[in-house]
């Protein structure tokens, strides 16, 4: 799913196209958005959508990419649990905002049958968040702090996964506590050889 066409639009009228978007999906639901509404909102022609943006999932997603500003960078300060922990505490407290989780999950419901889609989540977002989990992981294990053999990709699934699974599928509270929880029985399994301090 390509990014827009900037070349030929109106940067006032992309916007509004955008912001309409993001208030209708807030107020009817992703399932009851449509082009029509949105173009009716932001006072454009449903044709001018069309050609800057293939479908309404493609608007929304723009619309989050301009609007959600997740830091991808993880602290380092010597304490790769200290610095998992604060990380992916921040990563939750921002999906599960009011203003981002349900366009968000929306977007992700929306791609399990639109490959497009998919590869732009993950390529345009989602891989960039990945990337500097597995970048921090990497230094973790250069210093000892996590088995060196542990595949980096996997042990972002292995947290990461947590938080989806609590935040899309369940009904549960996904806190600061809970990725706590999620880290010290991860890091139980990925502690070096002969280091005790995570069991």
């Amino acid at each position: 799913m390509s990014p827009r066409r900037p070349e030929r639009r109106s940067e006032e009228a992309a916007n509004a196209v955008i912001q309409a978007a993001l208030d209708l999906c807030q107020e009817v639901g992703y399932r009851k958005l449509s082009i029509e509404g949105i173009a009716t909102r932001a006072g454009v022609g449903k044709n001018t959508i069309y050609r800057w943006w293939p479908s309404k999932a493609a608007v929304l997603l723009d619309g989050l990419l301009s609007n959600w500003k997740l830091d991808a960078s993880f602290p380092d300060t010597g304490d790769f649990v200290t610095d998992i922990k604060t990380q992916m505490a921040a990563a939750s407290r921002t999906l599960g905002g009011a203003s981002v989780f349900p366009h968000y999950r929306a977007l992700i419901g929306e791609a399990q049958h639109d490959p497009e889609l998919q590869r732009a989540l993950w390529d345009r977002f989602i891989g960039h968040l990945a990337g500097a989990a597995a970048d921090r992981i990497r230094i973790a294990q250069r210093q000892g702090q996590i088995r060196a053999d542990a595949d980096p990709d996997l042990v972002c699934e292995l947290l990461y996964g947590a938080i989806y699974y609590r935040r899309l599928l369940t009904t549960r509270t996904a806190d600061a506590e809970h990725t706590s929880a999620i880290v010290d029985l991860a890091l139980a399994g990925l502690a070096p050889p002969g280091d005790d301090s995570a069991r």
